[in-house]
């Protein structure tokens, strides 16, 4: 039974189901965004990028790609996004190809078995990537956590190619977490979500490695405790009162994100 269902044919009927979940959620969903402007400087002006998004997001992280990403000008020569090498894998690989995104199969290699999981080849396919000017989605707490604590892959492949890294936090509510190691979030369609975009970490030569990783880590979590309060924001009916209060450039104040990058010397 374990071996059916894990048959190529099942495998390909669960990569349709759930891209047709991704895609359902992606355009019921009703979704506030900040932070949008700032990346997309960081997009125009790198030629390559590293976008970061916890493990627990999955399900959500392609709706950032067709609302968003995917319109700005200077497109990027390939788009991909890493995935583990374990047969759990392979239907959210096929998922995401029926939205024109590559995926990179491979994850690190575990300390006690020390078992291949791929984790070498889908580095230097990622690397390849970013130096033809493709960009990438990196879980840096996947596959195995712990959660929301970033390791050394993202950070790797900023220092030997120089691509930024964007802080991607995408959520909706209500939403259901399973009791997992990241605490998985299954979301609803006709729901809220927020999408934030947070502050860019732009590597620079010489730099500390755990300096980095530290700093992907904070700005992770800034970008998505932004997109919990996004969340937990009413919006107040057009011209009534508790209308949020509007910056110069028409946009909610509570919204407004400075352009900030994070440039460790």
């Amino acid at each position: 039974m374990k071996g059916f269902l894990r048959s190529a044919l099942v495998t390909t009927l669960l990569g349709w189901v759930i891209w047709g979940y991704m895609a359902l959620c992606n355009r019921t969903i009703r979704w506030r965004v900040a932070g949008k402007e700032r990346a997309l400087d960081v997009w125009l002006t790198h030629p390559s990028l590293i976008v970061t998004a916890w493990h627990s997001t999955i399900l959500l992280l392609p709706s950032g790609w067709n609302r968003i990403i995917r319109k700005w000008p200077k497109q990027k020569a390939r788009s991909a996004m890493l995935i583990s090498l374990s047969r759990d894998g392979e239907p959210v690989a096929k998922a995401i190809s029926h939205m024109g995104l590559e995926s990179v199969r491979g994850s690190s290699a575990h300390k006690k078995k020390k078992k291949d999981k791929g984790g070498m080849r889908a580095l230097a396919e990622a690397l390849r990537i970013l130096k033809e000017g493709g960009a990438i989605c990196v879980t840096p707490d996947g596959p195995r956590g712990p959660a929301e604590v970033a390791q050394a892959g993202p950070i790797i492949m900023a220092q030997r190619t120089g691509a930024p890294i964007l802080p991607y936090a995408i959520i909706s509510s209500p939403t259901k977490r399973l009791s997992t190691w990241d605490r998985f979030r299954i979301p609803f369609p006709f729901t809220r979500g927020a999408i934030v975009f947070g502050d860019p970490i732009i590597p620079s030569e010489g730099q500390d490695k755990e300096t980095l990783r530290l700093a992907l880590e904070t700005n992770l979590n800034a970008a998505m405790a932004e997109a919990e309060a996004l969340l937990q924001k009413k919006t107040a009916p057009k011209g009534g009162q508790g209308q949020a209060r509007r910056t110069s450039e028409g946009r909610p104040e509570s919204l407004r994100s400075p352009p900030t990058k994070t440039v460790i010397d």
